[in-house]
């Protein structure tokens, strides 16, 4: 009888050490939830690179967030350091460009309504939406892989997202429908405990530092920037030049079965602070941070401010039409 005891004790206490001894997926998910649930702010830093074409860009990422809601993503361009900031507040959602002491505003969603690789709460919310997603363990890493959601390049169609054994984010790599790497974001350092001055997430703050960016306005076009890809049955028809107060404007008109417009023009800055209101949401396109709305596409490069505008094309092609513009030399 003894024997029978000790044989059910040894069972038992088998089986609990089994179950307890288990990380599942499901408690991987609930940790890194409650993670995010429980945290007044985190810090995050890392390097970026986007595939686009035949070119791959490189950036230099900071991502800020403090409750309530407030964000704050600094994006520099590893080759020109041009920098831009897209930061939401109580007041909306803005992307600046403080070298210029330009901003755009905007009445968005961001960063809730589209995939990012460098917020944790729209990864989590990725992983969390895609009942189909998988999991592995390996390396020591927990790997999450699951759908994602870029409205304006449904290409891009899934991501696997990798964690330490300490639930700290370690990279997102994001793949096209041929399973090439499109989108590469590497975390260097990951604070959940961040804490920040209320200026950190401010307008005029953000702006004050134009002094350490090295992008500079130009007041002249050295040459015509043409989009590599115009829609089927669309041609250029014209060209004009037209000189403005403080510089140069190029206006490229295509007529066709999807009629649009391109302008580039030299940048100058403002001595005000100048916030433009657009409908529409913050877009990252190549090397810069664009405006999209449902008819145009604004942003600017190397000093050269560009706007893709159509009456009939849509939003994302208006994009790939932006994406096709490369006005300049970036790193393999």
């Amino acid at each position: 009888m003894r024997k029978k005891v000790l044989f059910c004790l040894i069972a038992i206490g088998s089986l609990l050490m089994c179950g307890c001894g288990k990380y599942t997926e499901k408690d991987i998910i609930k940790d890194l939830t409650k993670k995010l649930e429980n945290t007044k702010g985190y810090h995050l830093t890392g390097n970026l690179e986007i595939v686009n074409n035949e070119d791959t860009y490189t950036y230099d990422v900071e991502s800020s967030y403090a409750k309530d809601n407030n964000f704050r993503v600094s994006l520099k361009n590893k080759t020109n350091n041009h920098e831009q900031i897209i930061l939401r507040n109580s007041e909306g959602v803005f992307v600046l460009t403080p070298s210029l002491n330009k901003s755009f505003k905007f009445q968005s969603e961001w960063p809730y309504n589209n995939s990012q690789s460098y917020l944790l709460q729209p990864i989590l919310n990725d992983i969390k939406n895609d009942k189909k997603h998988t999991f592995k363990s390996k390396d020591g890493n927990y790997i999450f892989t699951s759908k994602v959601n870029y409205s304006s390049n449904p290409d891009l169609v899934k991501q696997e997202v990798t964690f330490d054994k300490k639930l700290n984010i370690k990279q997102v790599l994001v793949y096209d429908k041929n399973n090439n790497v499109m989108i590469k974001m590497i975390f260097d350092e990951v604070d959940l405990k961040a804490t920040f001055k209320k200026s950190t997430f401010t307008l005029k703050s953000n702006m004050v530092n134009k002094s350490t960016n090295t992008t500079k306005p130009t007041g002249k076009l050295e040459d015509i920037i043409y989009p590599m890809y115009i829609p089927t049955n669309t041609t250029l028809t014209s060209q004009d030049k037209v000189d403005k107060q403080d510089g140069e404007r190029i206006i490229l008109t295509f007529d066709g079965d999807n009629p649009f417009m391109l302008v580039q023009e030299t940048s100058s800055y403002s001595d005000t602070l100048e916030t433009i209101p657009m409908y529409g949401e913050p877009e990252l396109i190549a090397d810069s941070v664009a405006a999209v709305s449902d008819s145009s596409v604004t942003w600017i490069s190397n000093g050269i401010e560009y706007y893709v505008v159509s009456e009939t094309m849509k939003a994302d092609e208006l994009i790939t039409v932006a994406r096709s513009i490369s006005a300049l030399p970036v790193g393999k």
